[in-house]
């Protein structure tokens, strides 16, 4: 079994599981970002950092001046490797797919965590693969036009977990409420 435990991070609307349009977020929510930041950069070792797996639309839908996000390991999952590797900057991972990614971060004993951030095919393959370990959601109570949704979580195979560090309250920024969520897998 592999060493490398698969965390997804996502925002989506409760009622549609909407998390984009158009290759944009629907929402701006600077807490929120704030707190996709601060979940997918720390590390308990700082001799360590953290990996990122995206798809290639989700490594398109990043404005050019946050690509790749700082201080994490950049890995872009895409079916055209050759294509792609000579359009991204240096240090980012190019892979066909998540057992790549995952066998890529084995090679390196100085990433801590892994974490799937998108899009919708990504989280399917990520919540099915046997390395999945949690699911961080930020649930948003308003609804928004989506043309990208995130998988249904099988509440079979995924509970609701408290953790110590995750704010539980409903969280409010301008007219819009959410809440985060964490789902570990069974």
């Amino acid at each position: 079994m592999s060493r490398v435990k698969l965390n997804l991070i996502a925002a989506a609307c409760k009622k549609n599981m909407g998390i984009g349009v158009n290759g944009a977020l629907p929402w701006r929510l600077k807490k929120e970002m704030a707190y996709f930041t601060t979940m997918t950069t720390k590390v308990s070792d700082p001799a360590k950092v953290n990996a990122v797996i995206m798809g290639r639309k989700t490594w398109d839908s990043i404005p050019d001046k946050y690509r790749p996000l700082s201080d994490r390991v950049n890995i872009v999952l895409t079916h055209h490797v050759d294509a792609l590797k000579d359009k991204v900057p240096e240090g980012v991972v190019v892979v066909s797919g998540l057992d790549g990614a995952i066998e890529y971060i084995e090679t390196r004993p100085d990433i801590e965590s892994t974490w799937v951030i998108g899009g919708s095919a990504i989280y399917e393959a990520a919540m099915a693969h046997p390395n999945c370990g949690k699911i961080y959601l930020t649930e948003i109570q308003n609804t928004y036009d989506c043309d990208t949704f995130f998988p249904n979580i099988d509440r079979q195979q995924f509970h609701l977990a408290d953790e110590d560090e995750i704010p539980g309250e409903r969280q409010l920024e301008g007219d819009i409420s959410y809440y985060f969520r964490v789902y570990k897998k069974l």
